[in-house]
């Protein structure tokens, strides 16, 4: 086989990888419930305390094996950098506070209910922060998301706040991510070197008040505590993978296995309530949703056919 009949096959095969690697980071985000889950047990703000702790080991680990340590000091010497990888700092760990009290309290919906939003929010956030114009399909979705937002708030008689917070939380932290000067594994290991102090501190806390879980609950809690490092870092290194070798309309569509997986989950395994209220509410964002990812593979078909057009003149 020669160079020119190999090359497309490489190519193919790079986009497989990075397919099967963006599709089981999503997976196992999906998953995620399930294990939090196993932790009903122990304060949610402990289990935020051991995800920043053994994240901060085992991305640091990965820093050093994948010899990013020069990638890591540009971003330390870089001071809007860290000024933004501060606030996304805050914004993820409060964004995983709420999400495991969610799990554990039994409102895994409500978080589907929020990831399935969070891609319009992000949308929201280009048109108020970077200028974006929406085009009619995407207003539109938009519009059906606050109609379900206003129905599920007047149906169900509350407002949906975990879903509204993870997905403008989210939302917000994807733009900031966006715009800052660092790699995934480098932001992530300052966002968790900021974190892990305050996790530190409520952990020696709490051990002084006899209020610990960690080394009283069983040699199982205590597995699945230290596990909620790789729990946060796996499933980032595969999207970050996948996310280099695949298009980013393929990666858009992919997101929604992260709020299917909790969805089905939360429905199916652990029999959350899903009356005529979350029925409409969630047929009117998946509708969203449907209309939303349709134009952006529209859109993004017409920009790779002009670009080809350009190519060509």
């Amino acid at each position: 086989m020669n160079k020119a009949s190999s090359a497309p096959a490489s190519i193919a095969s790079e986009a497989a990888l990075g397919a099967a690697a963006a599709g089981g980071g999503y997976l196992l985000w999906g998953l995620s419930v399930i294990y939090y889950r196993q932790l009903a047990h122990v304060v949610p703000m402990e289990i935020l305390a051991h995800r920043a702790l053994w994240s901060l080991l085992l991305v640091a680990l990965c820093i050093a094996v994948f010899r990013r340590l020069g990638q890591l000091m540009a971003v330390l010497r870089d001071r809007r950098a860290m000024l933004i990888l501060t606030a996304t700092s805050l914004i993820i760990g409060s964004n995983w506070l709420v999400f495991i009290w969610a799990v554990n309290s039994g409102r895994i919906l409500e978080t589907s209910l929020g990831y399935f939003i969070n891609p319009l929010m992000s949308v929201l956030a280009g048109v108020l922060l970077l200028g974006e114009r929406l085009s009619r399909a995407q207003k539109l979705a938009i519009g059906l998301a606050a109609a379900a937002v206003l129905y599920f708030t007047f149906a169900l008689g509350f407002v949906p706040v975990v879903s509204l917070f993870l997905a403008l939380s989210f939302a917000a932290y994807g733009y900031l991510k966006k715009i800052v000067r660092a790699e995934a594994l480098e932001g992530l290991f300052v966002e968790v070197v900021i974190l892990a102090p305050f996790g530190i501190a409520w952990l020696i806390w709490m051990s002084a008040h006899d209020g610990a879980t960690f080394g009283h609950a069983g040699l199982w809690t205590d597995i699945l505590l230290v596990l909620t490092g790789p729990m946060t870092a796996v499933p980032l290194i595969l999207f970050t993978y996948g996310a280099q070798r695949i298009r980013l309309t393929t990666l858009g569509l992919m997101q929604y296995l992260v709020p299917t997986t909790s969805f089905l989950i939360a429905v199916f395994l652990y029999s959350e309530p899903f009356g005529t209220g979350q029925l409409i509410t969630f047929g009117l964002i998946w509708i969203a949703l449907a209309l939303f990812s349709a134009d952006t593979w529209v859109r993004e078909r017409e920009l790779r056919r002009l670009a080809g057009l350009d190519k060509e003149g």
